[in-house]
Formats: C-alpha cells, sequence, structure tokens
C-alpha cells in the first residue's frame, strides 16, 4: 500500500538540493559551535520559521512531525537539568540536583537536539530524492553508479514494506498466526527475515544487472533527463540564513532572554 501526501511546493522545493544539503551541512556543524543560550534560541527561532512556514505542508501534519522531537527536546532537556552538575543549587531531592548552571545546559541541549531535527525534516520535507541525486551528479560530480545506487536503495525500502505485508497475508491464509501467545509470537517473528531477505537480494541482484547493461560503471559522460542549476531562489536560501542569524546575534546580544554568556558540557 502506498501512502500519498499532498502538500504546495514552496519556494524551498525550488532550491538546488546540492546546495541545500551543503547549506544546512554547514549549519549543523555552526550549531555544535553555539555555546550561548540566548544564540541557540534566536537560532531555533530562524530554522522554526522555515520549518512551519515554508515546507508546503499544513500546520496539523507539521505539528504531528514535531511531537517526536518536541519529546527528544523534553528528555534531553530534563536529563541534563535533573542530573547536570553546577555551583548555584536551585532545588535538592535525593540525587536530583537542579542548578542554575545545569538548567541552561539542559536548555541549550534541548535546543540543539529540537534544531537538528527541524533542519533535518525541512530538509526532508522539501528535497525529493531523485533530483538530489541528479544534482549530485552534476553540480558535485558524484558518479552515476553511486548516485542510482543510493537512488535504487530508496526506492526499494517501501518495494520491502510491500513485500512484508505480503508475507505477513500469506502465513495469515496458512494459519501461521493462529496461535497466541508470546512464543508463537516470537517464533513468527523468526520466520519473516529469511524470505523478505532472499526476495531483497533477488530483487538487488536484479537492479545490479540492470544497471550493468545500461553501461552505468561507464566513464564516459552521461546525458539527463533533468538538468537542475541554480536560481534566485538559492541566493534567498543563503540570504536567509546570513539576514537570520545576524539580526538573531544582535538581539540576544542587546535583549538576552537568559543571564547567561556561555554554556559547555
Amino acid at each position: 500500500m502506498c501512502m500519498n501526501i499532498s502538500f504546495e511546493e514552496s519556494w524551498l522545493h525550488k532550491v538546488n538540493p546540492a546546495l541545500k544539503l551543503i547549506t544546512l551541512t554547514f549549519l549543523f556543524v555552526f550549531v555544535v559551535m553555539i555555546h550561548h543560550l540566548n544564540d541557540m534560541i534566536t537560532f531555533t527561532f530562524t530554522v522554526s520559521i522555515l520549518f512551519f512556514f515554508c515546507t508546503g505542508h499544513s500546520y496539523k501534519r507539521i505539528l504531528l512531525f514535531l511531537i517526536p522531537f518536541l519529546l527528544v527536546f523534553f528528555s534531553t532537556a530534563v536529563s541534563m537539568i535533573l542530573f547536570g552538575k553546577g555551583e548555584t543549587t536551585l532545588f535538592k531531592l535525593g540525587i536530583v540536583n537542579v542548578t542554575e548552571e545545569s538548567l541552561f545546559r539542559g536548555l541549550h541541549l534541548g535546543f540543539r537536539a529540537l534544531v537538528f531535527a527541524m533542519m533535518g525534516m525541512t530538509f526532508v520535507l522539501t528535497t525529493k530524492p531523485v533530483l538530489l541525486f541528479y544534482s549530485l551528479m552534476q553540480q558535485l560530480k558524484l558518479q552515476p553508479k553511486y548516485a542510482y545506487s543510493f537512488m535504487a536503495a530508496i526506492r526499494l525500502m517501501p518495494i520491502m514494506f510491500e513485500e512484508l505485508q505480503t508475507i505477513l497475508d500469506a502465513q495469515k491464509v496458512r494459519g501461521v498466526h493462529s496461535q497466541k501467545g508470546i512464543r508463537s509470537l516470537l517464533k513468527d517473528i523468526k520466520s519473516l527475515p529469511i524470505p523478505l531477505l532472499s526476495q531483497s537480494i533477488r530483487r538487488a541482484f536484479r537492479i545490479a544487472v540492470a544497471m550493468e547493461a545500461k553501461r552505468f560503471n561507464s566513464t564516459n559522460e552521461r546525458t539527463y533527463y533533468y538538468h537542475l542549476g541554480f536560481s534566485i531562489f538559492d541566493l534567498l536560501f543563503i540570504g536567509y540564513f546570513i539576514l537570520m542569524i545576524s539580526l538573531g546575534y544582535l538581539f540576544a546580544t542587546e535583549f538576552p532572554l537568559f543571564p547567561v554568556t556561555d554554556v559547555r558540557y
């Protein structure tokens, strides 16, 4: 069964996928280098604008996507807040020791995890895998045999889920799942990997033979059905982060939300 998710393409979908990947990878490294809680909060606001308003998906769906990442935010922040180290004690009960330093570190770590999640989801929701690999081949000169291999692997994932459902239905018809209990459930789970793996190996072998027949290992220049380049949306994407990061830094400096200058673990 294939799930069709409808959405409206925004300007982020028109950004060159390779440029988007490089930019977000740089921002991942940039986030790791942020040691000021106020700067982290303003950068979270910068990324959240793109995530909520520029992915083309409905707000209801965005909130559903955000629920597990909010759980990660709270679990990461609370674990650091309750059991972190510090000098200025705010609350102490048994092994729980909440200090001012652990509070700021926990919030900082939680916002960092949330930023990672939103940047990753923004990239996934606004980038088509096919166009990404075409862009990697055309702009970053990735060899077609590697690009198409990754593309085939991605397309195999929903096929594997369909084959898993087919195997489950076939076993159900034969009465394999008629018994109940933990032992029967474990036995049924053990019976799934072998047929699923054999089907995947056969399909992967056929794909490899097809790629070999179409000369994907050749070093000659190939032609492409999709031709990707750069546009004004690429400048808009980079300019957005430059402008918002600069404004966020000024705001965090002039109007700090928390009286803390540096947070390190």
